[in-house]
């Protein structure tokens, strides 16, 4: 079986509602509003999301790291939803500091199961995820004056250097990406200063590779790495492909059901990543 069916065979089999519209969207033409309702599911009264929309905790409650997932999964569907997306950030600009920096999570996580890294550190206010959020409302589209409160917040943070952490850096990057201020030799250097950055493609532990950074051939930050680079993680992208045709991950969910969300969301992305390299 090739690479593509069994991977479908596995979305289809094992994710969830959300992923399956989201994989019909992107490789069946399937109309975006499908996906679009599928997320209204995990949107709360007060505008943000949750319900373990990202699946390392299992809280209903509205989170940063849920918002940003719903905002993830607009843009890979190409779906704009103009009142979801402006009550989501009319809840994100109620939980932000006087400055507008936002959390991943809170506190309210500590009342539901959730995975060993969901701890205190996701609590901070910072870079992840507001530069993150602030840079896919600009590819969505949608202006919003939290999205300028924050956004020159993130700026002046930038100014004064870049993020020592691989997760972080990645938010940075979909900020920078609106700025039109770009070193790309500045952000090159930086990289092995990173941690959880993963150069290397024969590397089994977790970490943010180039493939994140650069999802596509025509992102601005493939041009971080060489040609060689890229195909390595290419490579091993197809070669991670499990027996049961799904995407294997490399930390511990805080359960089975979590796991297979998860497994979902990682290959529908893998998918995705090996479309756009013509790599299937």
């Amino acid at each position: 079986m090739d690479i593509f069916t069994a991977g479908r065979d596995f979305v289809r089999r094992e994710a969830r509602l959300v992923e399956n519209r989201l994989f019909d969207t992107v490789f069946a033409g399937a109309d975006a509003s499908g996906v679009v309702d599928a997320l209204r599911g995990y949107q709360n009264a007060d505008g943000g999301f949750g319900h373990g929309l990202e699946p390392d905790k299992r809280c209903p409650d509205s989170l940063g790291l849920d918002v940003e997932t719903a905002f993830d999964i607009l843009l890979a569907a190409g779906a704009r939803d103009e009142a979801m997306i402006r009550r989501a950030v009319d809840w994100l600009a109620s939980v932000a500091t006087p400055e507008g920096v936002v959390a991943m999570a809170s506190p309210v996580i500590e009342n539901y199961p959730r995975a060993s890294h969901m701890s205190e550190w996701t609590y901070e206010p910072g870079l992840n995820p507001t530069a993150g959020l602030v840079g896919r409302l600009h590819k969505l589209g949608v202006e919003h004056p939290w999205r300028s409160l924050a956004g020159s917040w993130c700026a002046a943070q930038l100014r004064d250097g870049l993020p020592t952490d691989a997760h972080s850096l990645h938010e940075a990057l979909e900020f920078l990406e609106h700025t039109g201020d770009v070193d790309l030799e500045r952000i090159r250097d930086w990289l092995p200063k990173l941690a959880h950055y993963r150069a290397d493609a024969d590397d089994p532990t977790y970490g943010v590779t180039p493939l994140q950074l650069a999802p596509t051939p025509d992102s601005p930050w493939a041009a971080l790495f060489t040609e060689a680079q890229l195909s390595a993680h290419l490579d091993r992208l197809i070669a991670d492909q499990q027996p049961d045709g799904g995407w294997a991950i490399t930390w511990e969910p805080p359960g089975q059901a979590a796991t297979l969300e998860y497994r979902g969301i990682v290959s529908v992305a893998a998918l995705r990543t090996l479309k756009a390299y013509n790599r299937l």
